[in-house]
């Protein structure tokens, strides 16, 4: 699976996301995602809600590992 491919999963099952950002390859990703859903959210809330949205491709291997950096678009600009 490519970053694009797994970039693409988040966006259409993330509908609100304003940025969705994938790096890395072979399995190993790392995403950073804004959304305004994200508010009021502790981290682990916002890493729980990035992460339902490739639950399957985890399970079955296509993706190995997923680092997450979910940010709110307050957050993000400060960032």
């Amino acid at each position: 699976m490519q970053s694009s491919e797994v970039a693409e999963l988040i966006r259409s099952r993330l509908p609100e996301a304003e940025k969705v950002e994938v790096t890395g390859g072979e399995g190993k990703f790392e995403a950073v995602v804004v959304s305004p859903v994200f508010g009021g959210m502790s981290a682990v809330k916002k890493h729980q809600t990035v992460y339902a949205t490739v639950r399957d491709e985890i399970a079955s291997g296509a993706v190995h590992a997923l680092t997450i950096r979910a940010l709110t678009p307050e957050e993000y600009a400060g960032s």
